[in-house]
């Protein structure tokens, strides 16, 4: 059985009910409910150094003291933050109302958001969240408890759907996150990153949202949580077709009975997704990919194990060959 194909038909409540029985019984049970085990990364307490491995460390984190020292190259470790605080950027804009499986791509992202802050919540840990809009950005102060959480929740199930109109940037509300958050936590922004590309992706330059990301990424560990759906990445075969620009509103009609069409689009998707994932990359942020046809919790599973392998290899012994012990 497929746990979210009816989330769309239920009440906001039962909706919630719905997602936070899947995130309890069925994420919790397999990653143990620990938001180290969720996301495993670097805390805030100084715990002394270890050399260098280059292709896993970071450059900026260099203990240059040290490493004047010894003369060889070490990297600053630190211990985890007993407390955790966390917050979600939700992009809820005009391009996220939309979806031809099982959700709405606004839909996935509450999904996503639930998990995140089900899989968090515990003794002295706090949830806060900007929900991005075409109206602006709306603002929930970081508080502790599963009432505050399944507040946050509400207020993005009850979001109207949004009109075409020219929204906030995504680059100016990572932006508003990194300068309302000054303390080091965990960030979360959620979105189709459709937004800020260069000539829709397939231009040289950067998305537009990437350096403020890269800076988010300097002082917190950011999890970016992207969003799509099957026909962002391939036309079906189905004659005349009416497309709509959710954020303009502009309508145009295409011929998808053509096989060049139908290679062209899904040769410049991928493009487009490889130049968001690549952005996302060099911005420091760990990427998870969550799409409206597939199992959800599955994919959230499969990243979490990734990110132990990495954080299990990250903290590895070296002996004096620099192999791995």
């Amino acid at each position: 059985m497929n746990e979210g194909a009816s989330l769309n038909e239920l009440t906001p409540e039962r909706r919630l009910r719905r997602l936070e029985l899947l995130v309890t019984r069925r994420l919790d049970g397999l990653l143990h409910g620990s938001h180290l085990g969720l996301l495993p990364g670097l805390g805030s307490e100084p715990a002394g150094s270890r050399e260098y491995r280059p292709g896993e460390d970071e450059v900026r984190r260099m203990d240059w003291a040290v490493t004047a020292r010894t003369t060889v190259p070490h990297v600053r470790t630190v211990d985890a933050d007993r407390e955790l605080a966390t917050w979600a950027l939700v992009d809820a804009t005009a391009s996220m109302d939309f979806g031809t499986a099982e959700f709405e791509k606004r839909e996935l992202a509450i999904a996503a958001v639930a998990a995140v802050g089900f899989l968090t919540t515990g003794a002295g840990n706090r949830l806060g969240a900007h929900l991005l809009t075409g109206g602006g950005v709306s603002r929930f102060p970081a508080r502790g408890g599963r009432t505050h959480l399944l507040g946050v929740l509400r207020s993005l199930l009850a979001l109207p759907r949004a009109v075409p109109a020219a929204a906030l940037p995504l680059a100016e509300a990572i932006d508003g996150l990194h300068a309302a958050v000054p303390r080091r936590g965990l960030m979360v922004v959620v979105s189709d990153f459709l937004d800020g590309l260069d000539e829709d992706g397939l231009g040289p330059g950067a998305p537009a949202w990437e350096r403020p990301l890269r800076r988010l990424a300097a002082r917190h560990q950011v999890l970016a949580v992207q969003v799509g759906d099957p026909r962002e990445q391939e036309l079906p075969d189905v004659g005349l077709l009416a497309l709509v620009d959710p954020e303009t509103g502009r309508r145009r009609e295409v011929h998808t009975a053509s096989n060049k069409l139908r290679r062209r689009y899904a040769e410049a998707a991928r493009r487009q997704q490889e130049s968001v994932a690549a952005a996302i990359g060099r911005a420091g942020a760990a990427h998870l990919a969550l799409r409206t046809d597939r199992d959800w919790v599955a994919d959230i599973v499969r990243h979490v194990y990734a990110q132990r392998r990495l954080a299990r290899g990250a903290h590895r012994p070296m002996n004096s060959g620099g192999a791995t012990a």
